[in-house]
């Protein structure tokens, strides 16, 4: 046998070996999240919930090497109660959901895949990676709930490749529903019930993982919406975000910014959008604990209306949040957390903030009403913690209240 005959012969070896060994089968999995909630609003009693969150039940199967079915259902807040729904279908009154997230077939090689069934747009660093281990907080960030309507799902297909340490990924899905859009695209999704595929939601993503712990990428999705079924009257959505994250040598930092613009909003916004940004350290090293221990702490802003460039102030809201985060192994997470969420509501204090003619920015009565909230609110601890505060109902603060807050303010002189 000559040499090249040789090759052949080894190759054919090699391939022959790499179907013996492959076989076809089945892989189940899932996570679950139980919560403790504690929240309080201004002056009212705190609320207090045990809640298991979500129950996820993965099932996949694998045919051949490149062809695969996989498949996720979710269970709600522990069982589905019947309730009824608000006029634009939005919201049920009853508890629970069960939903079948996802659903496909998918084909893959080393450097393209093909899906086509029950799938998530990829738009966002949770939307297709939302498992609890994977994000700090007790609660998924707000900002990937009313910015990034997490978690979105439909029907649809999908493309998706990898080229030099850059994953890119184009999806093709059922319409958004118009009529349900407002502040934001949530209530948008038709979730694969029914739904119209006649301008469809497309969506493009491309991230760099080229360095270890490292995801930089971003996404731009968009769709004619169609109103009440009515092909000839549609809402604009066009949903650009970028996003970051580095999770390596103990150091962990999450970046994500993102703009929804609208046309023919039925409420009559423009454009919504918002950011987080999380920082934390493994200190899990230095107190000789084995695992991963972390602090960390975010700062967050969103707005789910503006209207031609003037934000709507009751739409716009601030968080501030810190916590601790233990990882015993990688798969579970223990967590802790607690948050201030700031309404931004105009509120006058004429004593303090003299205002002539037109009223000044809401972003600067904002910082002037934080500085009341941070000396009057009290320290909430459990396992998540959530105060929302309302400018527009607050007392007038007392005197001595006045008096440190113009001294903050003296120190810290707000550029208008």
């Amino acid at each position: 046998m000559n040499n090249i005959a040789k090759f052949f012969s080894i190759i054919s070896c090699v391939l022959f070996a790499q179907d013996d060994f492959f076989e076809s089968g089945y892989s189940i999995g899932g996570y679950g999240e139980l919560h403790y909630n504690q929240s309080k609003i201004r002056n009212e009693d705190p609320t207090k919930k045990l809640d298991f969150h979500r129950f996820i039940i993965y099932y996949g199967y694998n045919w051949t090497e490149k062809w695969s079915f996989k498949s996720e259902m979710e269970l709600e807040h522990n069982y589905v109660a019947s309730g009824e729904y608000e006029p634009d279908c939005s919201t049920n009154t009853g508890y629970g959901e069960l939903e079948l997230e996802q659903a496909f077939v998918n084909y893959h090689t080393d450097k393209f895949g093909f899906q086509a069934g029950v799938i998530l747009p990829s738009v966002g660093l949770i939307n297709e990676y939302h498992e609890p281990p994977l994000f700090v907080s007790v609660e998924r960030p707000e900002y990937n709930k009313y910015v990034i309507p997490t978690t979105w799902f439909g029907n649809g297909f999908a493309i998706y490749g990898t080229m030099s340490g850059l994953n890119w990924r184009f999806a093709l899905m059922e319409d958004m529903e118009g009529e349900s859009i407002g502040a934001g695209i949530r209530s948008g999704r038709g979730k694969g019930y029914n739904t119209n595929a006649s301008d469809w939601v497309k969506n493009l993503s491309v991230n760099y993982l080229g360095v270890t712990g490292l995801r930089v990428g971003g996404s731009y999705t968009f769709n004619n919406a169609p109103i009440d079924d009515n092909l000839s009257s549609t809402v604009f959505f066009g949903l650009s975000e970028f996003n970051l994250k580095y999770d390596a040598k103990n150091i962990y930092t999450v970046f994500e910014y993102g703009n929804i613009a609208y046309k023919n909003n039925p409420d009559g916004y423009t454009s919504s959008g918002g950011y987080y940004i999380d920082l934390g350290y493994n200190v899990s090293g230095l107190v000789g604990l084995e695992g991963k221990l972390m602090p960390w702490l975010r700062m967050s802003d969103y707005n789910r209306g503006t209207t031609d460039g003037t934000v709507n102030a009751d739409k716009h809201y601030t968080i501030q949040r810190f916590g601790i985060t233990y990882w015993p192994i990688s798969n579970v997470a223990f967590k802790f957390d607690y948050g201030i969420k700031y309404k931004h509501i105009r509120y006058n204090y004429p004593d303090i903030f003299p205002i002539e003619g037109e009223s000044r920015p809401d972003l600067d009565i904002i910082n002037e009403s934080n500085l009341i909230f941070i000396l009057v609110n009290d320290f909430l601890i459990s396992l998540a913690v959530f105060k929302e505060i309302s400018c527009s109902s607050l007392k007038p603060p007392s005197k001595i209240k006045i008096f440190f807050i113009k001294l903050l303010i003296f120190l810290f002189p707000i550029q208008v």
